[in-house]
């Protein structure tokens, strides 16, 4: 080592002249250094055989609350002997309370004390003062010498105190006993010693400047050349630091726009309350049909009824449900109600949000998407919620196929960071033919169901006045969540758990 940093360099001078050991704190204060550069310098030097470290146990003393107010005015049992002394030497304890102006209990608590410094005894119900007691009247004790010290300079150590000839071990004795008055701690103190090695080689060391960043004036005079560039230790662990940001659901929420803006998708929205019109029926689910029931979906009291889109439309619906309409399907067989079209409901789907951009726009090409909330009747369950958010969307084009559809959720779960799903086949009264997407749940070791998807079937389109496929799907998003922030509930995304906020990456 023919050359040391500017802290080792220092500090190596510093101890090699002063030929004994010195603590870090006050080695700190004499070079104007932070301790934790001294303590940092001290372990390289040590670790060259330059330095010797050791460490010193000591007492820290400092007056507490009750302490601080006996320090300021007299301990009770000097005012007793005072009173003692004024009485001839004896008394009661209730002649001495009037004497001292002390409360009996007070005078009592005391005794203790004064027994154990030898400054008065008892003889039947009176006190009477004792030689000790009377040439106590002339000094402090040990104990008040100590209470003074400490109020006049503040917390000191074992060491502070030697030049002021206090007797700690009596005056610890003295106190002992009496909370609040003396408070001790025992602290550790390190200590740097310069080696002989150290000595020696401070006389032909030179010093090496260390810097954190390089400088346009460094590179303009020369003098990177001559100094070294601290380097970052990545595996040094640092105080946490928690960002504020967005909840873990909304991050998936807004990643899942992103995804589909990204393949050229527009966003669209519609109420939370809708009407059965556009919930069931526009999606050629039959009136009876069991989601229906009040068991299932959630019924509106106010309003009592919504209104219906144009009467053509309308009445297109109905027919379809009735017998098939001009669809060529036979439809469900039953008489279809519009009273029950218009009972407002709470979405079951943000596929009501999808069927009416379909409505209002029916001609290819067509891309669009809804991220929302819907509410079902479910069982709460590691995996069901009753309320919960869906992506839905819609592909209307004319060379649109079941292929394009698998593709396309693919491409979506991939761009979400997932690798094993798979597709099985399903039913729904819309969509033909029909999916459900399924993720593996590595720490459930389960398959959970991510939603559902399909080609709409020409009873639900034809009536609209589209005529070429329509391809669609509606996913839960708070199951991608659970997947990707490792949550095995689905109901802990809701809980207010502050440390799992914190900690939650903002990157996964």
């Amino acid at each position: 080592m023919k050359t040391l940093r500017e802290h080792e360099y220092t500090l190596l001078k510093a101890l090699s002249g002063l030929g004994s050991p010195i603590s870090v704190d006050e080695l700190a204060a004499r070079l104007s250094i932070d301790q934790s550069q001294v303590a940092a310098a001290g372990a390289v030097l040590q670790e060259a055989g330059f330095v010797e470290s050791s460490t010193v146990v000591y007492q820290e003393f400092r007056l507490g609350p009750v302490g601080q107010a006996m320090a300021a005015g007299t301990i009770p049992e000097r005012a007793v002997i005072a009173a003692l002394q004024e009485a001839g030497g004896q008394a009661t304890i209730q002649e001495l309370s009037a004497l001292s102006g002390l409360k009996n209990n007070t005078i009592g608590q005391c005794l203790r004390f004064l027994f154990v410094k030898g400054w008065a005894e008892k003889e039947g119900p009176r006190l009477k003062i004792t030689e000790e007691g009377l040439a106590a009247l002339e000094q402090p004790g040990p104990d008040e010498q100590l209470l003074g010290e400490l109020n006049e300079r503040g917390p000191c150590t074992d060491k502070d105190l030697q030049p002021t000839g206090i007797d700690l071990s009596m005056a610890q004795k003295y106190l002992k006993g009496r909370k609040g008055v003396l408070l001790i701690k025992s602290r550790k103190r390190r200590l740097l010693n310069a080696t002989e090695a150290g000595r020696q080689i401070s006389s032909r060391i030179s010093m090496r400047r260390q810097v954190n960043q390089l400088t346009d004036a460094m590179l303009l005079d020369g003098s990177w050349r001559d100094v070294d560039f601290r380097p970052y230790d990545m595996s040094v662990a640092t105080e946490p630091i928690y960002p504020g940001k967005v909840h873990p659901l909304g991050r998936i929420l807004d990643q899942t726009r992103r995804v589909f803006l990204e393949m050229g998708f527009q966003e669209i929205a519609s109420p939370f309350v809708e009407s059965s019109f556009w919930n069931f029926d526009a999606l050629f689910q039959p009136q009876d049909h069991p989601a229906r029931d009040m068991q299932d979906t959630f019924y509106v009291q106010r309003p009592a009824k919504c209104s219906l889109p144009a009467s053509s439309l309308v009445e297109t619906i109905g027919n379809t449900h009735q017998d098939g309409g001009g669809t060529g399907s036979l439809g469900w067989g039953y008489s279809w109600d519009k009273k029950l079209a218009r009972q407002p409901v709470l979405r079951t789907h943000t596929t009501a949000s999808t069927i009416r951009a379909l409505a209002n726009n029916p001609n290819p090409p067509s891309k669009v998407f809804c991220v929302g909330k819907v509410f079902r009747r479910e069982t709460l369950d590691y995996k069901h919620l009753p309320v919960f958010y869906q992506v839905d969307g819609i592909i209307v084009d004319e060379k649109a196929s079941f292929a394009t559809l698998l593709g396309t959720l693919s491409a979506f779960y991939e761009k979400m960071g997932f690798r094993r799903f798979e597709f099985r086949p399903a039913f729904f009264p819309y969509t033909e033919p029909s999916v459900e997407v399924f993720v593996y749940m590595e720490e459930k070791r389960d398959w959970v169901e991510m939603g559902g998807a399909g080609v709409f079937r020409p009873e639900v389109t034809e009536p609209l006045g589209c005529h070429v496929p329509v391809l669609a799907w509606g996913l839960g998003l708070e199951r991608l969540a659970m997947f990707r922030y490792d949550i095995s509930d689905i109901r802990d995304i809701y809980v207010a758990d502050l440390k799992w906020l914190k900690e939650a990456e903002l990157c996964r």
